[in-house]
């Protein structure tokens, strides 16, 4: 019998948890044609997930903020290249950050956006979607193209947020701005076009694939 490939088996595992924290992100890297691509791209929703369930399991202010700290800290490691060993996230995260160059300071950003909201801060709408969204842009289709998903973050955030009316009344000035983004990276995107979150998914399905087919969010 062949022994199962660690590497599949730890991607099949993010995978998992993104799907089942981020369905609509997840949907959205289906449209990534390229396995390697998808795996990077999941690898950073991966990263996201584990901050984002930090409040479900800790609900003192104090307790959440000393873990969003601990993950602050392993951001050290993952920008030198030295990972901590056996945790699949961070060891994934790192190969990708190498490989792409990625910019620290988004993650930085997020971290300290989350830190701010269980301490009862606004939310912030750009270091929450718009620096995540520009990171992915970045892995899928390479540097330069950060301006042109701005408005798309800030769409995505509007409507993660409830703000439905306002995240439709953003979208023309988002989708002018994407006109020059390559069509590699619309995935990175296309989750802004999901503006309603308890949509079935069958729907959410049908909806990425017509803004892929557009261009459009």
């Amino acid at each position: 019998m062949n022994e199962p490939d660690p590497a599949a088996t730890v991607a099949a595992s993010l995978d998992a948890q993104v799907r089942a924290a981020d369905l609509d992100r997840w949907l959205s890297s289906r449209l990534v044609a390229d396995d390697r691509a998808r795996a990077d791209l999941i690898t950073l929703y991966a990263f996201e997930a584990e901050l984002m369930s930090i409040p479900t399991r800790v609900t003192q202010p104090l307790l959440a903020e000393m873990r969003y700290t601990w993950w602050a800290e392993q951001l050290d490691g993952v920008f030198a290249g030295i990972p901590r060993k056996g945790h699949p996230v961070l060891e994934a995260l790192t190969d990708l950050v190498a490989r792409h160059a990625l910019d620290r300071a988004p993650f930085d950003a997020l971290i300290e956006a989350h830190i701010g909201r269980v301490h009862g801060e606004p939310h912030d709408l750009d270091a929450f979607y718009v620096g995540p969204m520009q990171a992915a842009v970045h892995v899928l289709a390479g540097p330069g193209h950060a301006d042109k998903v701005v408005e798309a973050g800030r769409v995505r955030g509007l409507g993660q947020v409830g703000r439905i009316d306002e995240a439709k009344a953003a979208r023309p000035k988002a989708n002018a701005a994407l006109k020059g983004l390559p069509a590699e990276g619309f995935p990175a995107v296309a989750s802004a076009a999901l503006t309603t979150p308890d949509e079935p998914e069958p729907v959410k399905r049908l909806r990425l694939i017509w803004a892929t087919v557009r261009g459009r969010v």
